[in-house]
């Protein structure tokens, strides 16, 4: 226990030289619904990965080296489970510590959450937001998974104030409840119990917490809960077990057009290096996703009005390695995958985001007067409010026919930007705004996807 005690003074002597994020004030939602922002009205994107099990399965100096990765790339939220999804009530932490005593929400277990305190302040003092899920969503309703089902409205409202209580006042926590499941199916309802949870979270915060919902795979939490007072942001899960180029674009559109409006992302398309099957029949023959595959998921879902998007490894996320057994076709160590190509793409596109105003992008695909496409070829775009730039993400480098009367100027700079390599290349300044302008990228063809941009030259934006 002292030594827990020690760790956690350095952490909070580290966080107090490191407020940057957090001295922006909380993330919350941008006046117009879509955006997230921090308080001082500063854009906020949302460039997450998936560390499920971070806190169950790896060790304080593997944490750090995994945090510190994902800082470098450009990442700035963490979604990690307290209470995890693989025998997280039974199996102890690489400390020997279980989550909570004889399995019971209202016994949490002091040590092991000293240590979920510890990689909390390590992400902070890293600019690093935390994900945190209270529970995987098999201790509400097992459906599959090991559970047990242990929360019930009662419990779930205790639980949710305990966790609101110590967690709340840390500038680096996004709730998320859920946890891959449905808050409802046919006649069964856990609406009452993720309600309670959220309930107990807000009333240990003064009513000041930003709570989002991940559900299970192919869905949205807008299909349940959209009207819940309490849900700040939607979640699509695109998943993995519908094959390639599922259409994100469209779940995502339907959200963005839902009143209230409220932002919306991906938290969990297809994972780089996972199979592709349809689940439960995962088959390494049928060949994995790879960074093309991810990257067009993450582009897409982001120009079609996301206000940010969640990156995965399938290694990762379970955090696989010589200690644990492989799930779903594992094909490498987790420390293997820390430098994969989609993960430094992942970054790219945060880098490309944050180069031009957030706050008032609209979603347009009428932009792209030709060359659209369907499924692995379809194109996304969106322009700026205000009329000083456009975007269009191209799955595949092909001529494009592109509305420019979208930007109400005389003169356009243009750029491709690389999604692959996060380069951009000129493709002219002050050129002469037409109704229509074809544009051609360096490179065609699939796995040549690009990014064109489009600036009202009066603005005189920079690309890097």
């Amino acid at each position: 226990m002292k030594k827990y005690l020690i760790l956690l003074l350095l952490l909070h002597c580290l966080c107090a030289r490191a407020q940057a994020p957090f001295d922006q004030g909380p993330v919350m939602v941008s006046p117009n619904g879509h955006c997230l922002q921090h308080a001082s009205g500063k854009p906020f994107f949302w460039l997450g990965d998936t560390a499920w099990e971070l806190f169950h399965r790896l060790t304080l100096k593997e944490i750090i080296t995994y945090l510190d990765n994902r800082k470098s790339k450009g990442f700035n939220v963490i979604q990690a489970v307290a209470l995890a999804e693989f025998n997280g009530l039974t199996v102890p932490n690489r400390n020997g510590d279980l989550p909570l005593l004889n399995q019971n929400p209202e016994t949490p277990n002091e040590r092991y959450f000293l240590f979920v305190d510890s990689v909390v302040s390590l992400a902070r003092s890293r600019g690093l937001y935390i994900g945190l899920l209270p529970t995987w969503g098999d201790k509400v309703t097992r459906m599959w998974g090991a559970g047990p089902a242990v929360f019930t409205q009662d419990n779930a409202y205790k639980w949710g104030n305990w966790m609101g209580r110590r967690y709340g006042a840390s500038p680096n926590i996004l709730w998320i409840l859920g946890g891959d499941r449905p808050a409802f199916k046919d006649s069964s309802d856990w609406r009452p119990v993720w309600r309670a949870m959220a309930k107990g979270i807000l009333d240990a915060t003064d009513q000041h917490a930003f709570i989002t919902y991940h559900p299970s795979g192919g869905a949205s939490s807008s299909q349940y809960i959209h009207q819940e007072p309490w849900l700040t942001m939607n979640m699509n899960q695109s998943g993995h077990g519908d094959g390639h180029d599922v259409p994100i674009w469209a779940r995502i559109a339907r959200d963005y057009a839902l009143l209230p409006a409220k932002p919306v992302l991906d938290a969990e398309p297809n994972y780089e290096d996972h199979p592709v099957s349809p689940w439960p029949k995962w088959d390494p023959a049928n060949g994995y996703y790879r960074d093309y595959d991810v990257r067009k998921q993450l582009y897409r879902s982001v120009f079609a009005g996301a206000c940010g998007v969640t990156y995965g490894h399938h290694s990762i996320w379970q955090f696989y390695s010589p200690r644990e057994e492989k799930i779903n076709h594992a094909d490498r160590y987790w420390t293997e995958a820390l430098d994969r190509p989609g993960a430094y793409q992942a970054g790219y596109l945060i880098k490309l985001m944050q180069q031009r105003p957030l706050l008032q992008r609209v979603p347009d695909d009428d932009i792209i007067e030709s060359g659209q496409g369907e499924k692995g070829e379809h194109a996304c775009a969106f322009r700026d409010s205000t009329g000083s730039y456009l975007m269009v993400y191209m799955p595949v480098g092909k001529v494009m026919t592109i509305r420019t009367s979208a930007l109400p100027a005389e003169k356009l700079n243009a750029w491709w930007y690389n999604p692959r390599t996060g380069k951009a290349l000129p493709v002219g300044k002050n050129i002469k705004r037409e109704t229509h302008i074809d544009f051609t990228p360096p490179a065609t063809g699939r796995e040549n996807d690009w990014v064109l941009v489009v600036d009202d030259a009066r603005y005189k934006y920079p690309l890097k």
